[in-house]
């Protein structure tokens, strides 16, 4: 199962830092064909925008593992250490219930928009939607193999990043 994990995390922050370089690439070619030559491309701007969503809802999983989700953690620093881990459950639950019901709306979305088309790549609605459904997805998969060491707080961090007081 570690393994899995490790495969499904690891794939993840590849397609987070493909999403990524590709909206760098077409926004810099853009940019110098606009300056340099003189013609852009109408559809970087909205293409951009719509992988720039995908890597936001790609990296939420992410994120959740790294511990850089926003949190409050003033009340649970006070708890007595039982009362904390039921507070985390909690938080988990919560959160699992609100990502399964984004997918759930996410589908609902994608369906709505299937038979509209965008403006400047004429592609449907549909696609750039599928972010929802595909992020939430990928998060809840998230969620599940790292509930147990997010109850303990114990996140990931790089290779040369440590948690730091304040930061978790």
């Amino acid at each position: 199962m570690a393994r899995i994990e490790r495969i499904i995390t690891e794939l993840n922050r590849a397609l987070v830092a493909g999403l990524l370089a590709s909206v760098f690439v077409i926004v810099f070619a853009n940019v110098v064909g606009r300056y340099g030559f003189g013609a852009s491309l109408a559809w970087v701007e909205e293409a951009a925008r719509h992988l720039m969503i995908l890597g936001a809802f790609a990296g939420a999983g992410l994120a959740l593992r790294e511990g850089r989700l926003v949190a409050i953690t003033t009340l649970p620093d006070f708890l007595p250490e039982g009362a904390r881990k039921a507070l985390r459950w909690g938080v988990v639950t919560v959160m699992f219930a609100f990502m399964a019901t984004l997918l759930w709306l996410g589908i609902r979305f994608v369906d709505f928009g299937w038979n509209k088309e965008t403006m400047s790549t004429g592609i449907s609605r549909g696609i750039p939607y599928m972010a929802i459904p595909f992020g939430c997805a990928l998060f809840l998969i998230h969620l599940g193999l790292f509930a147990r060491r997010f109850v303990k707080q114990d996140f990931e961090f790089g290779p040369d990043e440590t948690a730091t007081e304040g930061e978790v």
